[in-house]
């Protein structure tokens, strides 16, 4: 499964959980919801949930952070 599409949902919302990271896509067609589980990324949570980020917005989706660890 890939990511959706820039132009139909870009804006990211990451969000960061005990078990996974959370991301919402958001446009004009609704929502999609993406979860990451921590076991997959490795290293530590805030680590994965940064770069994860950073990779979002140089894909050029407008890139939000929920700080309140769900």
């Amino acid at each position: 499964m890939g990511l959706p599409a820039v132009e139909k949902y870009p804006v990211a919302t990451v969000r960061r959980y005990e078990e996974y990271i959370g991301v919402v896509f958001g446009g004009s067609d609704g929502e999609q919801t993406m979860n990451v589980p921590l076991k997959y990324v490795g290293g530590d949570a805030e680590s994965a949930e940064l770069w994860l980020l950073a990779d979002l917005e140089r894909m050029g989706y407008e890139v939000r952070r929920e700080t309140e660890i769900g």
